[in-house]
């Protein structure tokens, strides 16, 4: 019998997993963790968004620069697809408001309980607490386990060792120095899905005022807008939280991969928040100019425009008392309020991360050329995408596709 081991457990490992042992190969899976999916487990916590319900043209889309590559993935195993496969462990989905796909339960533990229960079933053994370091001189596979070293040797190899966000679910990148050694070309891992420290020419982060009053609230009912120096647009709604030193949030982290590259090349990236997308720079401007009386520029605010708490202290932050003052300059500041980023924050921080294995050191079944009989899948390969069911969708889809590869190469 043919022999495979799968390096990593997160749902790409476990995908290529099931397609291995699904055509008589003996799997065996190893994983530096004490247990298997964590990360899968951590991103159920608020309700586990398996993929999103969005046409295959706007869902391959959402890949950036790797669409061609992405794509070609998803047609072997796409949202319907997913859907179609939870369903065969006994789980039912739904469409969320927002196109997102969750399991009717909407928990991850589940899922992730059917879908272990099948692979053992299936024949697939796993080995928890073994941290691969890579290969021996004989090209044996070798692992740190709490017995002490050792090696293992398989007629395939599929490493899903994922990026490098979330370190202490195992994601930590510890595998890119071992694959460079052998020749193969990995793009730096950089935080994706993450946030951002903002900063002015005098200093880093939010004022210690605005900080200690708003620091973990939303900015609800925004809209933001950004334009690269390579004429790159981004403009949409939605709502992000202040932290003690910038910004975070499901707003930012759709723009993060522009924001990030803009950083990397100018130093800092400044995109413009529209307190009241819902209203007019004319409509503003009036009741901005409407005679207020004996009532304080912060009581008008709040009355005539709704601005209050977060959104009336941002334009503290930024405008001076003068400028506050200043009605137009007012007026054009709550359509279009410039913050500026200075930093991505760490990548360990992030929900996910970019740069990984390059796609063009891999063949169309994922298997490195340098390496025959080496797979590569997951969140290690070289791509990034927004949250939205994007990221585990395409993870998995990668982990078949490696999988249907190593099958055809011991065939």
């Amino acid at each position: 019998m043919k022999t495979a081991v799968v390096i990593g457990g997160g749902p790409a490992g476990l995908m290529a997993a099931e397609v291995l042992a699904g055509a008589g190969v003996s799997v065996q899976v190893f994983d530096a963790m004490p247990s298997v999916g964590r990360k899968f487990l951590l991103a159920g916590k608020g309700g586990l968004n398996l993929t999103h319900s969005e046409g295959a043209d706007a869902f391959a889309g959402r890949f950036g620069a790797r669409r061609t590559q992405i794509e070609a993935l998803l047609q072997g195993f796409g949202s319907e697809h997913l859907r179609a496969w939870a369903h065969g462990l006994g789980v039912e989905t739904f469409v969320g408001s927002s196109g997102r796909v969750f399991p009717k339960d909407m928990k991850a533990a589940p899922l992730l309980r059917a879908w272990l229960h099948r692979l053992r079933a299936s024949g697939v053994k796993f080995h928890m607490r073994h941290r691969w370091t890579g290969w021996d001189e004989h090209n044996a596979l070798n692992f740190e386990t709490p017995q002490g070293p050792r090696s293992v040797t398989a007629d395939a190899v599929v490493l899903a060792l994922g990026g490098g966000s979330w370190p202490r679910l195992g994601s930590d990148g510890a595998w890119a120095p071992l694959l460079r050694s052998r020749g193969v070309a990995v793009a730096p891992l950089q935080p994706s899905n993450c946030g951002f420290d903002v900063g002015t020419q005098q200093r880093k982060g939010w004022t210690e005022l605005f900080s200690s009053r708003f620091a973990g609230q939303p900015f609800k009912s925004v809209a933001i807008s950004f334009t690269d120096s390579e004429g790159v647009s981004f403009s949409r709604r939605g709502e992000f939280v202040a932290t003690a030193g910038g910004v975070e949030g499901s707003l930012v982290y759709a723009a993060s991969a522009l924001l990030r590259d803009e950083i990397a090349r100018a130093g800092s990236a400044t995109f413009s928040l529209d307190l009241l997308p819902d209203w007019s720079l004319e409509k503003v401007q009036a009741e901005v100019a409407h005679a207020r009386g004996s009532r304080s520029l912060a009581s008008h605010l709040k009355s005539r425009l709704g601005l209050e708490g977060i959104k009336a202290a941002i334009l503290y932050e930024v405008l001076s008392k003068e400028q506050m003052h200043d009605l137009p300059t007012l007026a054009a500041t709550i359509k279009a309020l410039p913050i500026r980023l200075v930093a991505p924050r760490p990548l360990a921080e992030a929900i996910s991360s970019a740069g990984g294995v390059l796609f063009e050191v891999l063949n169309q079944q994922l298997m490195l050329e340098q390496l025959p009989g080496v797979f590569c899948a997951g969140e290690m390969l070289d791509w990034e995408a927004p949250t939205g069911g994007y990221l585990l969708t395409a993870s998995m889809a990668s982990g078949m596709a490696a999988g249907q590869g190593a099958v055809q190469y011991l065939s």
